[in-house]
């Protein structure tokens, strides 16, 4: 079984950035399909970004396009969230996400992935 380790949260001025980090444990990060959601209270689980298992593919949902990359360094077996621009708006707990489906798509449905990091708490202040 896969445990995605999550680092990087904290309160941060609007405007500024920050840089969440996930490593999971047991199975090297490029055999793994991986994503980054966020929960805000009374909201639902939405997919952030979400990058393929061939390292190749990204997506990312409109509210952080042109703010947020998705990446990962296979020497550190860790996939990154870079969040630049951050606006109150993305006050969040983000959670890692992680799939060994071995279809070559890109997953965007939480039903799609079956690990799940303990989340961070991103709180960003007016």
């Amino acid at each position: 079984q896969v445990q995605l380790h999550e680092s990087g949260g904290g309160l941060v001025q609007s405007g500024g950035s920050l840089k969440l980090s996930c490593a999971p444990s047991e199975r090297a990060v490029d055999s793994l399909h991986m994503a980054w959601f966020r929960q805000a209270p009374g909201k639902e689980r939405e997919c952030v970004a979400a990058l393929s298992r061939s390292g190749f593919r990204t997506w990312y949902a409109d509210a952080v396009k042109g703010r947020f990359t998705i990446s990962r360094e296979d020497g550190l077996n860790t996939v990154f969230l870079q969040m630049n621009r951050v606006e109150p708006e993305d006050t969040a707990n983000y959670y890692c996400a992680a799939s060994a489906s071995p279809r070559s798509l890109i997953f965007t449905a939480p039903s799609a992935y079956t690990e799940w990091g303990q989340g961070t708490q991103v709180t960003i202040s007016s």
